[in-house]
C-alpha cells in the first residue's frame, strides 16, 4: 500500500468564548479533522477573536436579566437554552446554563486565548474556557477564573496572571473583531482556509469534512496563480 502523502493548510476559526455554537462546532470540526487525516490532509487551527456583545461591560451583566432583555422573555430564553443543550448532548457535551450567572465581556478570554497561542497550546486553552463556561458555569470575565484556564491548558499560572493583570493584545483582539466583520463575517463559529471564507455555524462534521476536502482541492488547483484570499486576524 503506498505511503499517504499528508499536507497541512492553515484552518482560521473565528469565536466568542460564550458562543455555544462555537464549543458544539469546536467538537464537530475535530471529528472532521479526525476522519480527514487518514487522507492525507492535516490543518493547523489557530482561534481568532468575536464578540457576540462588544459593548458589555468590563465587568459583565446578570445573565438572566440580560437574555430575558434579548430574547423578549425568560421563557424564550429557557427554550433557547433548552434546545443548545440538546445540541450539545449530541455531540457529548454537557451543558449547564443553570450554572451561569452572568454573561460576561470576553476581550479577557480572547487575550488569553491569543496568550496561549504564543505561548503554548492554543487549542486546550480554548477548550478550557469554553468547559468553564458551559459546563461549570463560571464567569470567564474573572481574571482568576481565566487563570485556572491557562492551568488547565497546560500554562504557568504566574505567567497568566502577570499577562491577565495587564493590557497586553486588548486593543489588537477589538481590532481583529473589527477585521473579522470588515471580512463579512456576521456570526460565529465561521471559518476560513488558508484566508478563504468556508461557512459559518456548527456544521455536522460530515459537512465540515467535505468542505474542507473541497477547499484544499481548489487551493491546490490554485497554487502558482495570484487569487484573492481574506486576511485573517492573527
Amino acid at each position: 500500500m503506498d505511503a499517504v502523502t499528508t499536507t497541512t493548510a492553515r484552518l482560521d476559526i473565528i469565536s466568542d468564548a460564550i458562543c455555544p455554537w462555537c464549543y458544539i462546532g469546536k467538537r464537530q470540526m475535530e471529528r472532521a479533522l479526525s476522519g480527514l487525516s487518514g487522507e492525507g490532509l492535516s490543518f493547523s487551527t489557530h482561534w481568532n477573536p468575536f464578540q457576540l456583545n462588544p459593548d458589555l461591560p468590563k465587568e459583565g451583566v446578570d445573565r438572566a436579566e440580560y437574555r430575558a432583555w434579548k430574547f423578549g422573555s425568560p421563557e424564550k430564553a429557557a427554550a433557547i437554552d433548552a434546545r443548545i443543550v440538546e445540541a450539545a448532548a449530541g455531540v457529548g457535551l454537557e451543558f449547564h446554563p443553570e450554572r451561569i450567572k452572568r454573561t460576561p465581556n470576553t476581550i479577557d478570554a480572547h487575550r488569553l486565548i491569543w496568550f496561549a497561542g504564543q505561548n503554548g497550546d492554543q487549542d486546550a486553552a480554548m477548550e478550557a474556557v469554553f468547559r468553564a463556561y458551559f459546563i461549570e458555569g463560571r464567569d470567564i470575565g474573572e481574571r482568576a477564573v481565566l487563570a485556572d484556564c491557562a492551568v488547565a491548558a497546560g500554562l504557568p499560572r504566574q505567567a497568566a496572571e502577570d499577562f491577565l493583570a495587564g493590557d497586553l493584545a486588548a486593543r489588537e483582539m477589538r481590532a481583529a473583531d473589527q477585521a473579522a466583520r470588515e471580512a463579512g463575517v456576521s456570526g460565529v463559529p465561521s471559518f476560513f482556509l488558508d484566508g478563504h471564507s468556508l461557512f459559518s455555524g456548527a456544521m455536522p462534521a460530515e459537512t465540515i469534512a467535505a468542505a474542507l476536502r473541497r477547499g484544499q482541492g481548489v487551493l491546490r488547483g490554485r497554487q502558482g496563480r495570484n487569487t484573492p484570499s481574506v486576511t485573517v486576524p492573527r
